[in-house]
């Protein structure tokens, strides 16, 4: 039976009510660079839905764009640069490190690139700071934020500008997180035993040896170091001028409502976490597209052999010369072809079953079935395909989570972790050809991870969209949260408990002391009474 053209039009009408109903309407504070990218494919799920999305950017950003149709900008005129997410400056960074990590001297050469570090995240920082205090200064704009009434802001606290609005507007609090200002984010909310559960930059496994733990012990107190001596003071200004001057960075980093986590613990370590914690590793994976004429081509050259790809992601495009002369070199040597995402001049030792592009589709090809390695730096965005597709890896880490990334991959079993520093032809050719040898346990290991990471009740990406819309609906999800971090550190460890229990044993003690002693004293005395 038909349907009326008048009545099928109410019909879908009224199907579509729902959808609009749970519209709402989000402030977005991101961070720039490879964090824009999986950010911007959750807005664009979100802006799908019916959402409206406002996204405050700057006006100096290399990836966040002005002009778009998903959501409404608002730019900000911000005098101090970020270098982090320069694409030029990255690549001198990257030289410098690559530099310091061939010097000799170990001691000499970690402090070296603990200070490189440093010095990029403070910049960073006081850019980020900066930014969110021309926003609150700007009381037309404020008003405008405020009438505008948003049902929550969704921020990436890698850099705290969003956390901090979003604490001044009183809005609920979503994070599209992995990384804070000082580190890993369970570490902000969840106990974090370090006999076990591995800092950022230790490249430790979560079974320690006890130079291991000495090592993740180190690593945490360079975080601690960071957080109270760096981004607490360079945030601290605004916030006790338009928070409150009792709070600091991290006590609102804590308070957020929903901790939407970019891990899977198909990749990560077990670890103890929190109920507002939301897992959505991988929601930025999607089924590969058909590549395009002269791709495919080149692809299906290969024969049985098949294709390496490599890309250094976002940042980085190419290394320094040397370095590349010696991948040159290396993929010359392998009977598959390469498809190899480079800029710059072409290494002299290229090889022609290698492929140079400025870019390349790198979900499209990994998910391609005769894709057979990928070489990565260890992004977060770029295992995550590889691990979705099924891809083996080789690790070339570079800079930040990069190497610990990696660590977790070849504890899987599914990836070899070579040093750029140290690379050479003959390590190179031979990691790649275990990788790509079926005989190893690389494929079988990560067609098993792939299987586990796909095999879920709920998608990533159709998990992080309900939990949003679920603090949409209830204003917020206060009672996931715990209050714990607004104890102070004694009453957190029950310090103040365990002095009262040592007091009062003490005291009876003393008590059970000193009433022995008179009672032996009144018995030597009887005994000298009898004796006379």
């Amino acid at each position: 039976m038909l349907l009326h053209p008048q009545t099928f039009v109410l019909v879908v009408f009224l199907w579509s009510l729902p959808l609009f109903s749970l519209a709402g309407k989000i402030l977005v504070y991101p961070v720039d660079g490879s964090h824009w990218l999986n950010m911007d494919i959750l807005l664009r799920e979100l802006h799908q839905r019916g959402h409206k999305l406002t996204v405050v950017r700057s006006a100096n950003s290399w990836y966040i764009p002005e002009n778009t149709t998903h959501y409404t900008p608002i730019t900000i005129h911000v005098e101090h640069l970020s270098s982090l997410e320069d694409p030029k400056y990255m690549a001198s960074f990257l030289k410098r490190n690559i530099d310091i990590q061939r010097g000799e001297g170990s001691v000499l050469s970690f402090i070296a690139l603990q200070k490189e570090t440093i010095t990029l995240l403070e910049e960073s920082h006081i850019s980020s700071a900066e930014m969110v205090k021309i926003i609150l200064e700007d009381k037309k704009l404020i008003k405008t934020l405020k009438e505008s009434k948003y049902d929550l802001m969704l921020t990436d606290p890698g850099f705290a500008g969003g956390v901090i609005l979003g604490a001044y507007l009183g809005l609920p609090m979503v994070f599209n997180v992995r990384w804070i200002t000082n580190g890993e984010g369970h570490f902000a909310i969840a106990p974090s035993p370090l006999s076990y559960i591995p800092t950022i930059g230790s490249r430790v496994t979560d079974k320690m040896s006890f130079a291991n733990k000495m090592k993740n012990l180190l690593y945490f107190g360079i975080g601690q170091y960071i957080d109270h001596m760096l981004t607490r003071p360079l945030y601290q200004g605004v916030i006790s001028k338009y928070i409150n001057p009792n709070s600091n960075v991290y006590t609102l980093i804590q308070g957020a409502d929903l901790w939407l986590m970019r891990v899977d613990f198909v990749f990560e370590f077990p670890r103890p976490t929190m109920p507002n914690v939301v897992y959505i590793g991988g929601f930025q994976c999607k089924p590969s597209k058909p590549l395009s004429d002269d791709l495919e081509k080149f692809v299906e050259s290969s024969g049985e052999h098949g294709v390496v790809i490599m890309s250094l992601g976002t940042l980085l495009g190419s290394l320094v010369p040397d370095i590349s002369e010696v991948i040159a070199s290396a993929f010359a040597r392998l009977p598959q072809k390469v498809i190899w995402r480079h800029i710059g001049e072409k290494p002299s030792t290229l090889g022609k079953n290698t492929l140079i592009v400025e870019w390349l589709p790198q979900n499209d090809l990994l998910g391609h079935p005769k894709t057979k390695a990928f070489v990565t730096h260890g992004g977060t965005n770029g295992i995550y395909e590889a691990i979705y597709h099924g891809v083996p890896m080789l690790g070339l880490p570079l800079i930040f989570d990069q190497f610990d990334n990696m660590i977790r991959l070849e504890a899987r079993g599914v990836a070899q972790v070579l040093d750029v520093a140290t690379l050479d032809v003959d390590t190179l050719t031979q990691a790649l050809r275990d990788i790509l040898d079926e005989n190893q346990p690389y494929q079988k290991n990560m067609r098993r991870m792939s299987s586990l990471h796909r095999d879920t009740p709920l998608k990533p990406m159709d998990s992080a969209i309900f939990w949003l819309e679920f603090v949409m609906r209830h204003k917020g999800a206060a009672h996931l949260r715990t209050e714990s971090y607004k104890l102070p550190w004694y009453s957190y460890h029950c310090v103040d408990v365990l002095i009262l229990i040592m007091t009062l044993f003490t005291a009876v003690c003393l008590i059970l002391v000193l009433m022995s002693k008179a009672l032996l004293k009144v018995f030597v005395r009887k005994r000298k009474a009898k004796k006379e």
